[in-house]
Formats: structure tokens, C-alpha cells, sequence
């Protein structure tokens, strides 16, 4: 179908073909291993520092503050478990949130087995993280709080430089997951005065398979990688340098065009949400309004399952996703949208569409087009609807 329209962006991007054109050189020309002290090998190296440092650049830090690692789930388990090893002496407990990405909550999870306590802390409705939960919850033996800057799911946004400032009055690290934001938002390491920070290339029009940590120099956490010195003798292995090349220059063009980006974006989601919400009754908008990233659009669609619209909406050519896990082999909704307080019912019926740049209006078009008809489609077999309608009528 040549008309489709992707609408996952929250589950990755399509690498821009000027990420592609800067990354091509190094697989064919420019193929030196960064470690060689030849030609090829000096080639290898400046490219891996120079998308270092624009990488720095946009998050406001020095280049030898920032690592790369594989993908972002790789930068979240080792702030994490690299954190917490090397605290050991302070104490075992941790703290995270209910609502984090699958990377941090199975890391957490992973602890546990070691001996150490995890305290997961409760959202607002709108899935907000409120300082006041984590001061009441922290403790003089709290030795890492991870809570993450933007949700994947229903895209809220976290009072990041506040949770920071509470964790180290405690003098615990504090690290968020800032895979969602990096690239859509501006994200500043020092004015949110975080300790620790996971981004991963492919959710801002970079290659999959490379991320990076941000460590702010004084945050003593355990080397997650051994074998050679790679990146300061903190995370062996060779370096993956076309794939450092494509995040270097597509953060490069993410932050060249963010304000005007998240503003054409955030006014497509604003539509898309209250033609949906006015379009399709019993619908309700999870997530929220203001403190959101600006492509995310996650709603509730009661009497309809999720899995349903998904394929309905795959035959007519529009890419999107779920909050129900069921597409994964589970019959269990979205965590997310439980620990907001949504019940099982209306939980399976949520969709996300998350646009990007390259999305346009005529996309929303489509989108308020063809949801509403195949919503009315989906209820008029539903038996749920039905008595539901019944009921309504008396």
C-alpha cells in the first residue's frame, strides 16, 4: 500500500537519509577500528569524538561526560546496576516508578534477587510523579532513584529537576530514562541536575542498536563492560562507529529544528486528540493534557479492544499501537495505564498514535477519517456495547 501513514513513533523512527549519508563512509571508506593508531584508525576516531561532542552539545555537558552503549535498555541497566553495586556500603534501596519502561522496572526486578529492596512509587491519574511521593518514600539508605523523564506509553512528562533535587538531599544518584525526550524536547543535564541519563538514536530518526549514558563526573557507578579500554575503560568493546556517525548527526538535526518541530507536531497531536475525543464517544485521553511530549496521542476507547483496532486500522494502512500487551503474546493491559488507576476493561481498549516530523496534516485527516468509522464498526459487534446501549435506553 503505497498510501500508509506511520504513526509509532514512539517505537521507532525512520533514519533520515542524511543520517544514512553521513553513516554510509564509515562502512565502506572509512572502516578503521578507533583503537588502530593508522590512518584508518585515527578516521575512525575523530568521527566517534565529533558525534560525541555534538551529542554533548545538545544536552549541555562535556564530551567526556557521555558514553556510548548499544541501545538505550543497555544505558538503563548500567546507571542502574552500576549505581547501585557501587553503594552497596550505603545501602540497598532503591527507588523507581510504576509507570517506567520494561528496561528499568526488569533491571529493578533483576536487583531484587541480589538483596536489594525496591520501592515503586505511585502516579497521579494523569501519571505524574509527585516529589511529595518520593520524599515520603526515600530513605537515609536510598542509594539510586530512577525515575524517567517522558513516558513511552502516554507520553507525561516528569518534574525531573524537582525528583533530583530530593534524591540528593539524600545523597542518593539520580538517573532518568530520557529515551522518549532526547531528540523531541529540549533535554539540559544541568538544569535538571540529574546524575545520570539513558538515550537511545533510533527514536530521533537515528540507526537502532546505539545509545549513550550521560554521567555526570562525580557519580561513582561500576563499569558495566570489560575487556579493552573502550570508552575510558568503562564500557569494553569495540566501538560502533557508523552507528555513532548516524546518532551524532541525527541529534545534530533534531536539535537544529526542535522548537519549530515540537510546535508543528504538538499542534497536529492537539487536533488529533479533540477530533477523536469529539468524534468517538465514551473515549478519554490518557496521559497529561500539558505535560506532554508532543507527538502523543494515547486514548481509552471503551467496548473495543485494542488488538482490534490495531488491525483494523493496519488494513487501512495506518500504523499504530496498543497499551494492551496482547500483540506480545499477553492477555494483561498495559501496566501504565493500570498503575493510573485505568480498570482492565478500558485499559485493552487504548490505542497510541505518535506522531514526528515527518507526519502531516493530511495524516490527522486520515486518522479522524477512518478511527471513528472503525470504532463504529468494532462496537456494533460487540455484545458489551450492546447492553451497554440497552442500558442507556432504558
Amino acid at each position: 500500500m503505497s498510501n500508509r501513514i506511520y504513526l509509532d513513533n514512539a517505537a521507532t523512527t525512520r533514519v533520515k537519509p542524511e543520517v544514512v549519508a553521513a553513516m554510509t563512509p564509515f562502512f565502506t571508506e572509512m572502516y578503521g577500528n578507533p583503537s588502530s593508531v593508522h590512518g584508518f584508525g585515527r578516521e575512525a576516531r575523530k568521527a566517534v569524538e565529533d558525534s560525541r561532542g555534538k551529542l554533548a552539545r545538545v544536552l549541555n555537558t562535556s564530551p567526556d561526560e557521555v558514553y556510548f552503549t548499544g541501545c538505550g535498555t543497555e544505558s538503563d541497566n548500567w546507571a542502574i546496576k552500576g549505581a547501585a553495586s557501587r553503594s552497596v556500603k550505603k545501602g540497598k534501596h532503591i527507588i523507581t516508578s510504576a509507570v517506567e519502561h520494561h528496561a528499568v522496572l526488569h533491571t529493578c526486578e533483576a536487583l531484587t534477587k541480589q538483596g536489594f529492596e525496591i520501592t515503586y512509587l505511585p502516579t497521579t491519574e494523569q501519571g505524574i510523579v509527585q516529589p511529595s511521593a518520593l520524599a515520603s518514600a526515600i530513605r537515609p539508605d536510598t542509594t539510586v532513584v530512577s525515575i524517567m523523564m517522558a513516558n513511552n506509553e502516554i507520553g507525561t512528562i516528569q518534574p525531573i529537576t524537582e525528583l533530583a533535587a530530593i534524591a540528593h538531599e539524600y545523597g542518593a544518584l539520580f538517573h532518568t530514562d530520557a529515551v522518549q525526550a532526547v531528540g523531541a524536547i529540549p533535554v539540559d543535564v544541568k538544569a535538571l541536575g540529574v546524575d545520570m541519563l539513558s538515550l537511545s538514536a533510533h527514536k530521533f530518526h537515528g540507526p537502532k542498536g546505539i545509545g549513550a549514558l550521560y554521567i555526570k563526573k562525580g557519580a561513582r557507578i561500576d563499569t558495566f563492560m570489560h575487556g579493552g579500554a573502550q570508552e575510558r575503560e568503562r564500557r569494553a568493546g569495540t566501538e560502533n562507529v557508523p552507528y555513532i556517525v548516524g546518532l551524532g548527526a541525527a541529534i545534530e538535526l533534531a536539535a537544529a529544528n526542535m522548537e519549530e518541530t515540537a510546535r508543528r507536531v504538538q499542534d497536529m497531536r492537539d487536533r488529533m486528540i479533540d477530533g477523536l475525543l469529539e468524534r468517538i464517544p465514551d473515549t478519554r485521553l490518557n496521559g497529561d493534557r500539558e505535560q506532554r511530549l508532543p507527538g502523543n496521542v494515547n486514548i481509552s476507547i471503551r467496548y473495543v479492544e485494542g488488538e482490534s483496532l490495531l488491525i483494523a486500522l493496519d488494513l487501512a494502512g495506518i500504523a499504530a499501537s496498543s497499551g494492551s500487551a496482547c500483540t506480545s503474546g499477553s492477555l494483561d493491559p498495559s501496566h501504565v495505564l493500570l498503575a493510573i488507576g485505568l480498570p482492565h476493561e478500558i485499559a485493552h481498549g487504548s490505542l497510541r498514535l505518535t506522531l514526528s516530523d515527518e507526519n502531516t496534516e493530511a495524516d490527522v485527516d486520515r486518522v479522524l477519517d477512518e478511527l471513528p468509522r472503525i470504532v463504529t464498526r468494532l462496537r456494533g459487534m460487540s455484545p458489551l456495547y450492546a447492553d451497554a446501549i440497552a442500558l442507556t435506553r432504558g
